[in-house]
């Protein structure tokens, strides 16, 4: 495909966008009055498969600020290039050269899903690549940390370690059942739940791991038992499935869930199965600040959409982007240099609040424990994520010294292990 059949108007790619167009690559173009090179921004996101609902989400978030500041980031004119990797790691890595190799970006926003951005790690570190991770993927701010590799989102186990916490000491749940996607995202989300639930002397009784792609999770929700709560942390459209099969069985545990399983963009497609569901996220809907209600105002009147976690991530990874291009006096050429100025930015308006960076690269802030139910509901929506507890300056560590923390392996498939209880 030529670099010419890729270039469309504005209108189109909005228009594309909001539709949730499939199309592999789309180039923005730089608008005519540029008066110096532009600022070259890439995305990894997805547009095809059950992790879609986010990826189109991504893009929403990254163009809604590029149109609030008229396409304009650090004083610099911008030219915009996303690539769908099709939500899966050789796709991911793919794109990622594409944009480093063919299009010349100076820095990469994305990718998704944390087994994305594991397939993608070795190769932006070789090339020098500042990333703008939304991909949860916890060892790389961790035990390996990537130098060129900043996270404004969460690592997959910041948001469930204070789930966890509050599940076992305000929700009062002894026993938890977990069901999850069979990847990595999975694994880091339920270690971080089980640690943190297990500290405040919960007992996760089983772990449930349906592929990513599971049409019926039937046979997972009947081996759902013995316990007095579960905890699901599926991602994309799939939370959606999930909730009705787990109503449409008849059971009543309490579920309490992550960033991903209750976002604020499928409030508009649940019914009654989602009332009760509890959640912890970096990004609520109905934080009131002037940061969050200037997002929604403009994510809904350029998409007509309610925004969730995936649309601010990218917002905030954009707010980033252009404080720390600022900050460079608009010079991204030296990647140490640039890199070096994105770690030391400190926002206060962003539409998820405050945030900072820690030593390895990975945000400090705020998490949100909502529940959904009708009380506040806006935006025509008649269910609602009303937030119940707010937990501030959130490490990736929670509450472990670190030494203590990285002492341990990172979250996986079998750790913690299961122990009897």
């Amino acid at each position: 495909m030529s670099r010419k059949s890729r270039s469309i108007t504005r209108r189109t790619l909005l228009a594309a966008s909001a539709a949730g167009s499939a199309a592999a690559m789309v180039r923005f173009p730089t608008p005519a009055i540029a008066q110096s090179a532009p600022f070259k921004l890439g995305l990894l996101t997805v547009k095809t498969g059950p992790l879609a609902q986010g990826g189109i989400q991504m893009e929403q978030g990254v163009l809604t600020y590029l149109k609030e500041k008229n396409y304009t980031i650090g004083g610099r004119k911008v030219d915009f290039v996303s690539a769908d990797t099709g939500g899966n790691p050789a796709g991911a890595k793919t794109k990622a050269q594409e944009l480093v190799e063919r299009d010349k970006v100076d820095v990469i926003l994305g990718p998704l899903a944390a087994f994305e951005l594991y397939a993608i790690n070795e190769y932006v570190q070789q090339v020098k690549m500042p990333t703008l991770s939304l991909a949860a993927a916890d060892n790389l701010t961790q035990r390996t940390p990537n130098p060129y590799l900043l996270r404004a989102s969460a690592t997959s186990s910041q948001a469930m370690q204070p789930m966890g916490h509050y599940a076992a000491t305000e929700l009062k749940l002894k026993r938890v059942v977990c069901v999850v996607e069979d990847f990595a995202f999975g694994y880091e989300q339920m270690g971080g739940f089980q640690a943190a639930f297990q500290k405040d002397g919960g007992c996760v009784v089983n772990k449930l791991w349906p592929p990513i792609v599971t049409p019926d999770y039937t046979p997972y929700i009947a081996q759902i038992s013995d316990c007095d709560g579960v905890c699901q942390g599926f991602a994309g459209s799939n939370p959606l499935r999930f909730m009705k099969q787990y109503a449409s069985a008849g059971l009543k545990y309490p579920v309490v869930t992550g960033e991903t399983g209750a976002d604020d963009a499928l409030l508009k497609s649940f019914g009654d199965e989602a009332v009760g569901l509890v959640s912890c996220c970096p990004y609520t809907l109905d934080l009131e600040s002037d940061g969050n209600q200037r997002f929604v105002s403009e994510i809904m009147k350029n998409y007509n959409v309610i925004p969730g976690f995936y649309a601010a991530g990218l917002y905030v990874n954009c707010q980033v982007v252009d404080a720390g291009l600022k900050a460079a006096g608009g010079d991204a050429s030296d990647k140490e240099k640039f890199m070096a100025a994105l770690k030391s930015v400190s926002l206060t308006d962003t539409p998820r609040g405050p945030i900072k960076f820690d030593h390895l690269n990975n945000v400090i802030g705020n998490f949100y424990v909502r529940r959904i139910g009708t009380e506040g509901a806006k935006y025509g929506l008649k269910l609602w994520n009303k937030t119940i507890h707010t937990y501030e300056n959130v490490s990736q560590f929670w509450t472990w010294p670190e030494k203590d923390f990285l002492a341990h392996p990172v979250y996986s498939r079998n750790y913690p292990p299961l122990t009897k209880c």
